[in-house]
């Protein structure tokens, strides 16, 4: 008793000396703060887990107490390129290496540091982190109702220096700090997410190093003296090991790097632990799918037992290292408190597409979602766009992009001016000057004062969308922007399938340096993509009704050559043979109103109109039937998604035509057009016809010309056009006499 007595002063008394600490900084209590009550703490010498007992052979927990439940939705953004610098989203920083050499160019936060110096890269960094992040923009975050957390990107670098970072990254922590007074403030609360590891976790920029890079200037003879390099196709990452690229496996595990990273997790927990802003920590962002999953887990399980001895309400969320898989993770920690499974879902590297097939896109990772929390438990996206392109400036690299990106041509705007001032080297962008060198595997770069954004949505004669997208350009003629509507359209959609199965999101970026609204949460609020205020009313709620209720059809698009839906059709038999079919049979199809069946011996002597129904048939029965696990409607970019209601087909142009095309377009469509101006045709036609009826009867002048001319003359020889038109006066015509007798 004395002890309960004992434990229960001391967990009061840290109460009170937190409540000092959040007056001291002058922040006001949170009201809706984790910070515990005072409990007894079951945490004892032999367990030092406050609310549960780990199983160490299983990495499973056992007597949960349920202390902290993850009961609220995460409504949140990342503040990117704060503290790991990603040329992408701070071009203002990059712009000083365009034109230079191997020997001055930086490409990331590692080569920042190497290629200026630590004095003048640490001059520029405290310039960059002064004006990136603000308490103003957190207070704007705050205010827009339609966030409630943040998660913060941050170095290995900055707990544990080492080189080139020590000296150059100095002050970076007084800059984390105040952002954690600021969230606290305004009762937002910040997921710490080790975003960089030594060595590299994936090889991207976003890692702080990107690795598997090498010169190649010395092999271009035309033109000469170009300064070029090769990153993407030799992309590797070193952080677990020795990576072998001829058989994607790793020969080794670097204990020595493993170990830094969880001693990168002690002093962040030790730095913050009794900070009340801080949701949680995330050990490692975005570990490569290379990466050894038994190791990786067993980097998270020692990870996790880290923060829970010392930190026991924050919550631990683990990247899925993209195998978003429920063989991979279901069971994983099972019965362990405050764990969550971050996976990331972006549009921007998938094939162009129709507006439909990427809405259906969106709605369907809700089904993947469910699947992951029935089998593991909370899931968490950590990072979304709203991007359905891969035209963000540098979105690939430095001056880079990967190879065959971006998959259609890109808008140009002029370059913004630096966020952090002019006096920025290497700002503001010379608007003389072409695209400038050192040159990656693909091509992204400011051109004459210009930098490559996003693309338009076009308005388009139909929402199906059979091929005007393809054809659209970049930047929509004046009236035609159709982007406010279908990014509404599928940030609904999106927000919809996030939080509406899973525990909420994050929204990746916070803002960009140049205008992308796709990719910054505060440009999407105030275009009205991203509705401030409550994210839960019924537009949101209810914005994947189409697609959850198989309003939807997959179906061959019409411009595709035969070949190639003959591909589409066969990989769906080889798929159903698996299975034990041999054939698919189905009346769903458009084209043909009967039913189809579908086998190999059959399909290799369609074409034309049987080979669409065909293909109808066998594209829809697969992804109605798979599309909750995850299958798109694409079949290698000869399906399209159109709506259940009605489509038919003009033979002359193959474009799909949707007599709801309308619905939530401002302005008409061209069959709307076609339409009212048919019906306005037919009027005058049929008001003349009946003004010309009634003069011919009752103005015998009007009737006299008529009869005289050669129109009149023709019409004459008609019994039916008379009788019409009440006969017609001519030369020969003579009145009869009144012979009647008056008596």
């Amino acid at each position: 008793m004395l002890l309960r007595t004992n434990i229960e002063s001391c967990l009061l008394l840290s109460q009170i000396l937190l409540c000092g600490y959040a007056a001291a900084q002058d922040i006001a209590p949170h009201p809706n703060t984790d910070l515990p009550t005072a409990t007894v703490d079951s945490a004892t010498a032999s367990n030092p887990y406050k609310h549960f007992i780990p199983n160490h052979d299983t990495q499973t927990c056992t007597a949960d107490e349920h202390a902290t439940p993850f009961n609220n939705q995460i409504r949140g953004v990342n503040l990117g390129g704060w503290m790991v610098l990603e040329p992408w989203i701070t071009p203002s920083l990059f712009y000083q290496f365009l034109g230079k050499d191997e020997t001055s160019t930086a490409i990331d936060i590692h080569s920042f540091c190497k290629v200026l110096g630590k004095e003048e890269a640490n001059k520029q960094l405290k310039r960059h982190w002064d004006t990136w992040v603000t308490e103003d923009i957190i207070v704007q975050l705050k205010n827009s109702d339609a966030v409630n957390s943040l998660r913060l990107p941050v170095g290995d670098w900055m707990y544990r220096p080492y080189e080139p970072y020590i000296g150059c990254t100095d002050g970076a922590l007084d800059y984390v700090d105040d952002l954690l007074d600021w969230a606290y403030a305004n009762g937002l609360s910040v997921l710490l997410d080790v975003h960089g590891l030594k060595d590299s976790q994936n090889g991207f920029d976003n890692s702080g190093q990107s690795r598997g890079f090498e010169w190649t200037s010395f092999l271009n003879t035309v033109p000469a003296g170009d300064v070029t390099f090769e990153h993407w196709p030799i992309r590797s990452a070193s952080w677990i090991g020795t990576f072998d690229p001829m058989h994607a496996n790793y020969t080794d595990i670097n204990r020595g790097n493993i170990q830094h990273a969880l001693d990168v997790i002690q002093a962040i927990v030790d730095r913050y632990k009794n900070h009340p802003a801080v949701l949680g920590l995330e050990p490692v962002n975005e570990p490569w799918q290379y990466t050894p999953i038994d190791e990786l887990k067993k980097f998270y399980w020692d990870g996790y037992l880290i923060v829970k001895k010392s930190a026991p309400y924050w919550k631990y969320i683990m990247h899925d290292s993209f195998r978003f898989d429920v063989n991979v993770w279901g069971g994983f920690m099972a019965g362990c408190p405050d764990r969550a499974l971050d996976t990331h879902i972006y549009q921007a590297w998938k094939d162009p597409s129709s507006r439909e097939t990427f809405y259906a896109d969106a709605c369907a990772t809700k089904h993947a979602i469910s699947a992951m929390e029935r089998a593991f438990g909370p899931v968490v996206v950590g990072e979304w766009s709203l991007a359905t392109d891969n035209c963000a400036m540098w979105l690939n690299g430095f001056n880079d992009n990967l190879p065959g990106f971006p998959r259609l041509p890109c808008k140009y705007i002029p370059c913004a001016d630096p966020y952090m001032g002019f006096d920025q080297p290497g700002t503001p962008v010379d608007p003389g000057k072409p695209a400038q060198g050192p040159y990656g595997t693909g091509m992204s770069t400011p051109i004459f004062g210009l930098c490559p954004v996003g693309r338009d949505w076009l308005k388009e004669s139909s929402l199906d969308s059979g091929k005007d997208w393809m054809k659209a350009p970049p930047e929509a003629p004046q009236g035609r922007d159709a982007s406010d509507e279908v990014m509404t359209n599928l940030a609904q959609k999106k927000i919809s399938s996030f939080s509406g199965i899973g525990h909420g999101f994050y929204f990746w970026n916070f803002r960009t340096d140049l205008y992308e609204p796709h990719w910054s949460y505060m440009l999407a609020l105030e275009r009205g993509w991203i509705p401030k205020g409550n994210l839960n009313d019924d537009e949101i709620v209810n914005a994947c009704h189409k697609e959850d209720n198989g309003l939807y059809l997959c179906i061959a698009r019409r411009d595709q050559l035969d070949s190639n839906i003959k591909k589409g059709i066969a990989y769906i038999l080889e798929s159903v043979a698996s299975d034990g079919s041999a054939q698919i049979s189905c009346n769903t199809t458009i084209s043909l109103n009967q039913t189809t069946v579908v086998d190999n011996v059959t399909l290799a002597n369609m074409t034309g109109d049987e080979l669409y129904a065909a293909a109808d048939c066998a594209y829809n029965f697969f992804w109605s039937r798979h599309r909750a696990e995850g299958v798109t409607c694409d079949f290698g970019g000869t399906a399209t998604l159109v709506e259940v209601n009605f489509t038919s087909y003009d033979t002359d142009d193959s474009e799909n035509v949707d007599e709801n095309v309308s619905k939530g377009n401002k302005g008409l469509t061209h069959v709307e057009v076609a339409t009212l101006a048919g019906l306005i045709g037919v009027g005058i036609v049929l008001g003349a016809f009946i003004g010309f009826a009634i003069a011919m009867r009752c103005s015998k002048s009007f009737n006299s010309r008529v009869s005289h001319s050669t129109l009149g003359k023709t019409m004459k020889k008609n019994p039916l056009l008379r009788r019409s038109f009440g006969g017609f006066y001519s030369d020969d015509y003579m009145e009869i006499p009144n012979t009647r007798m008056h008596v």
